[in-house]
């Protein structure tokens, strides 16, 4: 029986062997990496992936999808774990020394929620592949300056190193989404920038809460012009030119 995509779950389900073929080529699997792949849906990068893997590890919220799984891959060689990835604790999947390799096709609706929700696992996890919406992967690797630059470029770029690898169309899923979509590589930076990311989320979430005023106006209230300076900020500049480096000194500040 066909299973019919759900749009309260976001599924998209990537049906192009070429696309799907060019994702495994941008993981590169071994056979013993211990690696975890979010929403498999109906299961067709995971059958790649177990073309090399040992085992593999999933997270699937569709019940219906779980039953599919279950009847398509036999049990000790695919592990399911049936749950919401945005409340799954990761760091159980982790065994001792060995960090995870996370993989998925992420549903465009919880992408950025699901992103911070994995950030706190950085420690645990070697890298991560994920298709994600273009324009949301565009804001993710988006540089000081860019009209794309903000708070998820900020908040990712101080945990990870991330370069949009290449761009999927429409047409090679099933339902076809309206927008275009890209594969991102995540690596986790070993020792970020030292600050307390509680502290870092509220500057960077109070500067970004209106772009189009200068900095000083956004920070209003938390920082004055002097502390600006002494974060070597230009008070006159706008949220989006200031740099990554600039924001963790003002997070820094609120620890005094």
């Amino acid at each position: 029986m066909k299973h019919i995509p759900k749009k309260r779950f976001g599924q998209n389900f990537l049906t192009d062997d070429k696309v799907l073929h060019e994702i495994i080529r941008a993981i590169a699997p071994a056979p013993d990496d211990l690696m975890v792949e979010i929403g498999p849906g109906q299961g067709a990068m995971t059958r790649l992936l177990l073309e090399t893997l040992r085992q593999l590890q999933v997270v699937e919220l569709d019940r219906d999808l779980v039953a599919l799984l279950q009847k398509k891959f036999s049990a000790d060689r695919l592990l399911i774990h049936s749950g919401d990835a945005l409340q799954y604790d990761f760091g159980a999947l982790a065994a001792g020394e060995r960090r995870l390799r996370v993989v998925g096709n992420l549903p465009y609706n919880i992408s950025s929620p699901l992103l911070f929700h994995l950030a706190q696992f950085a420690p645990l996890v070697v890298d991560q592949h994920f298709m994600l919406q273009k324009e949301v992967v565009e804001r993710m690797v988006a540089g000081p300056g860019s009209r794309d630059y903000g708070r998820l470029s900020v908040m990712l770029q101080w945990r990870y190193r991330m370069d949009l690898l290449f761009v999927v169309p429409p047409e090679a899923f099933d339902p076809p989404p309206k927008v275009d979509s890209a594969i991102v590589r995540m690596v986790p930076i070993a020792s970020p920038l030292a600050c307390k990311q509680q502290l870092l989320e509220q500057v960077v979430t109070k500067a970004f809460s209106q772009r189009r005023k200068v900095i000083r106006n956004c920070v209003a209230g938390m920082f004055n012009e002097q502390q600006l300076g002494d974060a070597g900020i230009d008070p006159q500049l706008r949220p989006e030119a200031v740099g990554l480096e600039s924001y963790v000194r003002l997070a820094r500040m609120l620890e005094r």
